[in-house]
């Protein structure tokens, strides 16, 4: 089998993003850029991953993606010295070799095994070509026959060139020994006093090998982002992605225009998800279990046959066991309800854990924070509270207890008692009569 590496080139600061955070770690569907373009490769049968970065954005990118080596391109001078940065750190028994932009999220991983697969042996490499009307600001594809003679940027270009309609979309594969044959014959002799990679193109011509061009139908997958107002845009073409491979699967998506779902969320076909629902981080929700509307849901495990919502949110750590419910005005943190157990409607659970069966009545509160730590409320199977009970961690109710309505619990509870912490109610006859009475005197 032949061994793959990917080097991507991540060294660009973002300027244009306006913010301090490099640009290629601004998230996406849950994921920074830079991630979704190391999934395409691994996806598409990359053994290794090589991130070449500046040195302002190499720690923040390492730190960000653990999984991927790091290297240092100092000073930047082109596409091409970043290849020949991160070639360096490719392992030996690479015999292909992926190059990718980190600013392109929404690359496909089967456009990446096409561009494998045309690298074959007698071909010194494979790019990626789109047919755009011009004019357009990428590098025109300059053929001979069925093959490349070279790529030449759209500033160094002369009128006929820029009449060109076929574009490079920056993805290429490279024999590992042609790619390091070239790469240190390439000059500064352009607009921009760099090293291109596209030069590569046309040194592999030179010399025989040559590159074929792979058709890409769908262009816009090999778009950068450079501004915000990109990146609001790939993160909508990304999210629209998501959601129709869910549909494809198995999942009921009632309004994808309304629906946010991130890239590490699983969903298991049968499962329905509502309108204005958005599941982040790595929720995971069961088969015919039922999202929404409008529940948000933060890193949650939800089992088969489990209601959540309408307004309902689950912040991280929460896992619903099967046929479990949260209903209305429910918030729930760090909480794991039980089998068949209910939160129906107008509480908050915050570290709590809730036996199978449990039903939790209105305006349940679990009262986990005493102002310097948290402390976790543990409730047994078949527990009953009614409205207004507020549970004051650390404590354990008991299996089968009942809470009456209107008491705040500060001590265990066995199980099957019944519990009640509240003033006894005092009435008072005639009451309003005499406050009646003494406005009216005041009136006088």
């Amino acid at each position: 089998m032949t061994a793959i590496s990917t080097i991507i080139m991540a060294g660009g600061l973002g300027t244009r993003m306006r913010s301090p955070l490099p640009k290629v770690l601004h998230e996406l569907c849950g994921l920074p850029m830079l991630a979704w373009v190391v999934r395409a490769a691994r996806e598409a049968g990359a053994d290794d991953v090589v991130v070449v970065a500046g040195p302002e954005t190499a720690e923040a990118i390492a730190a960000s993606l653990p999984d991927c080596r790091v290297v240092v391109q100092s000073p930047a001078n082109g596409t091409g010295d970043a290849v020949r940065v991160g070639l360096a750190a490719v392992p030996a028994q690479a015999e292909l070799v992926v190059v990718l932009s980190g600013d392109t999220p929404l690359i496909e991983p089967e456009t990446v095994r096409r561009t494998i697969a045309a690298c074959s042996d007698g071909v010194g490499g494979a790019l990626v070509s789109a047919r755009l009307a011009p004019p357009h600001a990428y590098g025109r594809i300059v053929r001979e026959g069925d093959r490349v003679a070279r790529i030449v940027e759209a500033r160094d270009a002369s009128e006929d060139e820029l009449a060109l309609d076929e574009f490079n979309v920056g993805l290429y594969c490279f024999r590992r020994t042609a790619l390091a044959a070239a790469l240190p014959r390439l000059t500064s002799h352009n607009a921009q006093g760099e090293l291109y990679l596209t030069d590569v193109i046309g040194l592999l011509a030179g010399d025989g090998s040559g590159a074929v061009a792979v058709d890409e139908p769908a262009p816009e997958t090999g778009e950068g982002v450079n501004t915000l107002a990109e990146l609001a845009e790939r993160e909508a073409a990304l999210r629209a992605r998501i959601l129709r491979d869910h549909m494809l699967a198995g999942v009921r998506i009632v309004d994808p225009a309304t629906t946010y779902v991130d890239g590490g969320v699983r969903l298991e076909p049968g499962c329905r998800l509502e309108p204005h629902v958005m599941l982040r981080g790595t929720t995971a929700v069961g088969p015919d279990s039922v999202i929404g509307p409008y529940a948000m849901i933060d890193d949650g495990t939800i089992g088969e046959g489990c209601r959540v919502g309408p307004f309902a949110y689950l912040r991280p750590g929460c896992t619903l066991a099967r046929g479990a419910q949260v209903g209305r005005f429910v918030e729930l943190k760090n909480t794991n309800l039980g089998e068949r157990a209910k939160v129906p409607h107008l509480s908050y659970l915050g570290d709590t854990d809730v036996g199978a069966g449990s039903n939790l009545g209105a305006s349940t509160i679990t009262a986990n924070y005493d102002g310097q730590r948290k402390h976790r409320t543990t409730i047994g199977a078949g527990v009953s509270t009614m409205v207004h009970s507020t549970l004051v961690a650390p404590i354990t109710i008991g299996d089968g207890a009942y809470v009456a309505a209107g008491s705040v619990i500060t001590e265990d509870v066995e199980p099957g008692a019944l519990a009640i912490a509240r003033p006894r109610q005092t009435t008072k006859p005639g009451y309003a009569a005499r406050v009646d009475a003494r406005r009216k005197e005041g009136e006088h």
